[in-house]
């Protein structure tokens, strides 16, 4: 490429952190980091398995680049599936639940990172999804439907902070039988090497069903 351009691409941006990490922590912070690395252990190899790569993490949160925005939705469903299982019978106030925000934009490529607009969108969409929910844009939204096996809900026009236009947004709803993009082995993992443990997730509730893929 010519000296001093600018090298882009377009990619499917997944932005996620765990709910309340910080009140979480308060209670209970040894306990809170082992929990976390343990949950790790099961989310992590879902990435791979589903085609995309771990940017950056930060904190209780991880930043994720999928080639296919399909996947991204899929890997997506997995690991909201997964933790639905294993936040069975723990208390509401101790559960560990991830927020995923999705979209399809044009990036930025500096060396490993990833920069831009696109990424700014996914992260502000993780910001609104509810605990243990998947929230993606519009755009992404035009290339899963009816393609992902999941509800999506359409949530209107939401103006994100820093973001210059409206964005649409659709929530994301596990299906009865969203099991399947999740295999046994990933419910019972060693526990994963320590940079890990610094990752956090981004799927929504929805109120009403606008598609179904059968």
């Amino acid at each position: 490429m010519p000296e001093g351009r600018v090298q882009r691409r377009l990619a499917a941006i997944l932005a996620a952190d765990v709910a309340g990490y910080s009140r979480l922590m308060g209670a209970d912070e040894v306990g809170t980091a082992r929990t976390l690395r343990e949950h790790r252990a099961v989310t992590v190899p879902l990435v791979a398995k589903h085609g995309g790569r771990i940017v950056k993490t930060t904190g209780d949160g991880v930043l994720l680049e999928f080639p296919s925005v399909v996947d991204a939705v899929e890997y997506a469903v997995a690991v909201q599936t997964v933790m639905a299982q294993r936040n069975e019978g723990i208390p509401e106030d101790r559960r560990m639940l991830f927020r995923i925000g999705i979209n399809l934009g044009d990036i930025l490529i500096e060396g490993e990172d990833i920069l831009g607009d696109g990424v700014n969108v996914a992260a502000r969409l993780e910001g609104i999804a509810q605990r243990g929910g998947i929230c993606i844009s519009s755009s992404a939204y035009e290339q899963v439907h009816g393609k992902v096996n999941a509800e999506f809900t359409d949530l209107g026009e939401h103006s994100l902070k820093n973001i210059s236009r409206p964005i649409r947004a659709y929530a994301v709803g596990l299906t009865a039988n969203a099991d399947r993009l999740v295999s046994s082995p990933y419910l019972q993992l060693p526990a994963c090497p320590s940079w890990c443990c610094r990752s956090r997730i981004l799927v929504a509730i929805p109120s009403k069903t606008i598609s179904l893929m059968v």
